[in-house]
């Protein structure tokens, strides 16, 4: 009599069991790999009497940095230069993407226009700063253009006011005095009314059809919030100007030729990658929906600012994200005309005074990583807010 029912199948011939098996056998091969690494490391680190730890962070670093955004002087231990080189990595980073988009977008939007000059002028720039290495165009910047400035008692003035010079530009310094706080609430409040403005401006719309001037109302709303705190407060801000005594300029705010070139050469060299990136956006919107928007009425800038662009975003963030990320990985090339950035200060002056090359260049990567899964976050949240949503 033959049975009916199936033949149990033995569980290593189980393809869900194999396939855990496999898995775990992966993760123990990893795990082991660098238990191995680690384990060598320190073997061979005590074998050349080499110290290990992290104690070093609070040991006097004896050197100083050209630009803090915090409080730092020589006594101060490595713990302390290696903030000001994470603030200043971060800095750099944060200016150079916004400058980025605003270019890039700029160009992309360019590479479209029906202006022959136009046009080609932003395909020559794109095709240019692109192909050429990053680290030349800083050398180009730092050397060639910033280096040529003249010296200081033959500084570029404007209004004796702002100073270009080989040494940097000089700025008014704001100096905040008691009563600068309730300023900053005004701005707090402002920014929470401007937001629930724009939402109950876009309800608005979707009921009406009407359209509300957010970005005037905005501006006026900030102006007036602003102005108001200033007044009440009894404007509670001066400023320090920068003069110059003997051979160099005394007070005010000094912007590093080393700061600039890096802006300049990040900014513009990924502006080239995010205009290609807007184009492709713009171009993977429908034609319909142009031909739409101007049968309703709407004019060409109308057209791009309300219809075009918020659809081309949904194809423009992703990749824009990576350009982000490669931005801010790129401004490790800071090292090369030293400024005080994360690689130069820590992974550098500190790692060769101390030694401690392990630490401080395990450190260095996890600064980094932690910053691009950041702005992979923001980005990922931004890419879902804008997503299409069925209702």
């Amino acid at each position: 009599m033959v049975s009916s029912e199936p033949e149990k199948t033995r569980f290593w011939y189980n393809q869900k069991v194999r396939s855990i098996a496999v898995q775990a056998l992966v993760l123990l091969a990893i795990i082991g790999f660098f238990a191995f690494i680690i384990i060598n490391t320190s073997q061979n680190m005590k074998a050349h009497g080499i110290a290990s730890g992290f104690g070093f962070l609070e040991q006097t670093a004896g050197f100083s940095i050209s630009q803090t955004l915090i409080d730092y002087e020589e006594a101060d231990s490595y713990g302390r230069a290696f903030w000001i080189g994470l603030l200043n990595t971060i800095l750099i980073s944060a200016i150079g993407i916004v400058f980025a988009t605003i270019i890039g977008f700029f160009i992309g939007i360019a590479r479209l226009s029906s202006n022959w000059l136009i046009s080609r002028t932003a395909t020559a720039y794109i095709e240019i700063l692109r192909n050429v290495p990053l680290l030349l165009q800083i050398l180009f910047w730092y050397i060639s253009v910033l280096r040529a400035l003249p010296r200081t008692k033959q500084s570029f003035s404007l209004f004796d006011t702002f100073f270009l010079n080989v040494r940097g530009l000089y700025l008014p310094k704001p100096i905040f005095e008691e009563g600068f706080a309730n300023i900053l609430y005004a701005l707090l409040a402002t920014f929470v009314l401007i937001i629930f403005l724009t939402r109950w401006a876009h309800k608005r719309q979707e009921l009406t059809g009407q359209q509300f001037p957010v970005f005037i109302s905005s501006l006026g709303l900030l102006i007036v919030l602003l102005l108001g705190a200033a007044t009440l407060s009894g404007f509670p801000m001066t400023w320090d100007y920068a003069v110059l005594k003997g051979f160099n300029f005394r007070g005010g705010l000094r912007v590093m030729p080393e700061f600039v070139a890096m802006l300049f050469a990040l900014s513009l060299y990924t502006a080239a990658f995010i205009g290609e990136i807007v184009r492709a956006g713009i171009m993977a919107v429908s034609k319909g929906q142009t031909e739409a928007s101007y049968a309703l009425g709407l004019h060409p800038g109308q057209t791009l600012r309300l219809v075009v662009i918020p659809q081309a975003l949904r194809v423009i963030v992703p990749p824009l994200t990576s350009q982000y990320l490669n931005l801010t990985k790129n401004s490790s090339l800071a090292v090369a005309i030293a400024y005080p950035d994360l690689v130069h200060v820590f992974a550098g002056t500190a790692l060769m005074q101390t030694g401690q090359a392990v630490e401080i260049l395990g450190i260095t990567m996890a600064c980094y990583l932690s910053l691009s899964l950041f702005i992979s976050l923001l980005m990922n949240w931004y890419n879902r807010a804008i997503a299409l949503k069925e209702k």
